[in-house]
């Protein structure tokens, strides 16, 4: 349609959006469609942090809020970052925007011009290479390996850096993979980055909070002082907090690029929603002693579809480190046939053939850029991710 704009053709639609909807409607239909594709904890908001929002309203707290966030929320932000980070910032160092996703989106808007170069390690989460597109930039893709858990290793990113290249996008726990970095797997990229003052660092920490055993979470900027000016540090309350639909996520970094962002949202939304704003300063503020059983809840989940998945005939299952996903390979499937008689020649045809002869959703890794594999969402009950297991179990041992 030639009134639409020719940016719209460089992006994709979300395929985990797409599949989650595809789900809801067979369920719609009456199929008993078990969906692991949504990146949402299944936990209800804590009572406290829904207090704080009807408190806020009764209070009158409706009006526009500040466009950078209510003053009191970027104090919590910083003290946040000070408090589990080590990093100092100040609440002008701070934005507050329409979840996480928002913030990234303005960072990009706010740096790229058209040909600059964002190294994107894959398996990335799908927005990723949209956004970049979107704002004209290049997506510069480097994948990681299997027998690495999906981590980056330090001389491919150093060969993927460029005199273009602005950003690396550095997520850690992963999205889609659960991959989290070590202290010395983390110090390995900081010391590339450090020697490359070109690049600039955005680091997605929204699964901070969501690693498991005796992992302990570190961010750049945290562990290498010297990249501090050069990073955005992104964080957000939707995963620990479970609080996805209230829309609140944050970046601390350098003043002039938070200024820029405030510039941005200042013609885009004018701001979060007040009554969510105040609903996140008892988040940050508030008691934190739920997250340690969520985690344990998690954690059991992560063990659980673990075991089963490497039960299934031609899969192949790592243990990840954090967040609530697994990646899964099938590369031992491809080549097969379903009892309908279709090949399978990607993990899309996996994927698609699954939710047909089975009923459970998951997405195709090639919709993260790295396959044969396919991401799923533990963030379900036990009952649902077990009954998936063994339904994948069968479809597996079905394929000829």
């Amino acid at each position: 349609m030639a009134f639409l704009a020719d940016a719209l053709a460089r992006i994709q639609v979300s395929a985990t959006i797409a599949v989650a909807q595809k789900a809801r409607e067979l369920q719609a239909a009456g199929r008993d469609v078990i969906s692991l594709s949504a990146g949402e904890p299944d936990f209800d908001t804590p009572d406290n942090i829904k207090q704080a929002a009807v408190n806020a309203l009764r209070q009158g707290k409706t009006k526009y809020p500040p466009i950078a966030g209510i003053y009191t929320l970027r104090q919590a932000v910083a003290a946040k970052f000070k408090r589990e980070n080590g990093l100092d910032y100040a609440a002008e160092q701070i934005i507050v925007g329409t979840g996480g996703k928002q913030i990234l989106f303005n960072a990009l808007m706010a740096t790229l011009n058209p040909g600059d170069e964002v190294i994107i390690p894959t398996p990335y989460w799908v927005s990723y290479p949209e956004m970049v597109a979107l704002m004209g930039g290049k997506p510069v893709f480097v994948a990681t390996r299997f027998e690495d858990k999906f981590k980056l290793r330090p001389e491919a990113l150093e060969a993927a850096i460029q005199p273009k290249t602005k950003w690396f996008i550095f997520n850690s726990p992963a999205n889609p993979s659960g991959a989290a970095y070590t202290k010395a797997e983390l110090k390995a990229l900081t010391d590339v980055l450090r020697r490359h003052r070109n690049v600039h660092i955005l680091s997605d920490d929204i699964y901070e909070h969501l690693t498991y055993g005796d992992f302990k979470f570190f961010t750049p900027a945290q562990l290498e002082p010297e990249l501090y000016e050069r990073t955005l540090t992104v964080n957000g309350v939707s995963k620990a907090y479970a609080m996805t639909g209230w829309r609140i996520g944050y970046a601390g970094g350098p003043l002039p690029l938070i200024k820029a962002m405030d510039k941005i949202q200042g013609q885009q939304t004018s701001g979060a929603c007040s009554i969510a704003q105040w609903a996140a300063v008892e988040a940050l503020g508030g008691p934190q002693d739920f997250i340690a059983g969520n985690k344990a809840i998690f954690q059991h989940r992560r063990n659980m579809i673990t075991d089963l998945l490497n039960q299934a005939e031609g899969l192949s299952c790592p243990v990840p480190e954090g967040a609530f996903y697994v990646y899964p390979s099938c590369a031992g499937l491809i080549g097969k046939k379903t009892k309908a008689g279709k090949i399978i020649k990607t993990d899309t045809d996996f994927v698609q053939a699954l939710l047909e002869e089975e009923a459970v959703a998951v997405v195709q890794g090639s919709a993260f850029g790295l396959g044969p594999n396919f991401r799923i969402s533990y963030a379900a009950s036990e009952q649902a991710l077990a009954q998936a297991g063994n339904r994948i179990i069968r479809f597996c041992a079905s394929l000829r």
